[in-house]
């Protein structure tokens, strides 16, 4: 079942069939002990309704937070970034070690959703999207679901020198998170695929794809060192890595259209301003 935020309030869909859901909090939602099996209660035929073209992003006040360099195609990548830097060190190192990267993305105010514009900094010559599977736990660590999120990003500012991170990765625009949660406490099966396409003046201009397979770290583990100090009153948002990298000729332009999709989740799609 999919759960979506709507100007309406909650939605979930269910067979292809979609329910307005009884309850307005999404934080509260999110965080209800018996969430599937109150969804699937909400499928009762005097609650029937149709998709709204209205989406919000879908997220409570949950903060948003990544992991970096899960796959290898990423390590290398980042290597090469940052290499004249002598950065690129650091990359490698921290695919290969116990403890991951994480880093601070987004508030939940700062999240743009389905149909929403995503920008490039404008002191930055080289953005790239980044497609990732997100993980939604709730405030005891638990996953509760997935969704799709883009964390735009800022290469050449990264790649200048990797104490740059934060503003190559976070700035208004940068986050975008959609079109549903995918509520399942289960793990995606490996064979789960995320793919990317970008669009330009209405010609696709690159197309690439992944798998939850490629990921060399468990969601749970990333989770448990997220949670491990920190403490998240009504749950958290965690972007789990980018498998999918453009060729370093490749830069986002104002007017680009970005879609990002999982079968059992949907399609992200967002312009680039």
């Amino acid at each position: 079942m999919k759960l979506y935020k709507t100007v309406e309030g909650p939605v979930v869909e269910i067979e292809r069939k979609f329910y307005q859901v009884g309850a307005d909090d999404f934080d509260a939602l999110l965080n209800r002990d018996d969430l599937a099996e109150f969804l699937q209660a909400q499928a009762r035929p005097d609650q029937a309704t149709v998709q709204t073209s209205q989406l919000l992003p879908p997220i409570g006040s949950q903060e948003v937070w990544a992991s970096g360099v899960t796959y290898e195609v990423s390590r290398e990548a980042r290597f090469e970034e940052a290499k004249e830097a002598d950065g690129g060190v650091f990359y490698r190192r921290v695919y290969n070690a116990e403890r991951p990267e994480l880093f601070f993305k987004a508030n939940a105010f700062r999240v743009v959703g389905p149909g929403g514009v995503i920008r490039i900094r404008r002191d930055a010559s080289w953005s790239v999207p980044e497609p990732e599977f997100v993980v939604v736990a709730n405030r005891k660590g638990k996953i509760v679901g997935y969704t799709i999120g883009n964390d735009v990003s800022s290469r050449d500012i990264e790649g200048e020198n990797p104490l740059y991170l934060p503003q190559a990765k976070v700035y208004n625009g940068s986050c975008s998170l959609g079109p549903a949660v995918g509520i399942s406490d289960e793990r995606l099966p490996t064979t789960t695929e995320i793919r990317l396409v970008i669009e330009r003046e209405k010609k696709e201009v690159f197309r690439g794809t992944t798998s939850v397979a490629k990921i060399r770290r468990s969601f749970e583990t990333l989770l448990e060192y997220l949670y491990r100090e920190l403490e998240f009153p009504v749950g958290a948002y965690l972007f789990t890595g980018t498998g999918i990298v453009p060729p370093d000729e490749f830069t986002l332009r104002s007017g680009d259209v970005v879609r990002i999709a999982v079968d059992s989740i949907g399609e992200l799609v967002n312009t680039v301003e």
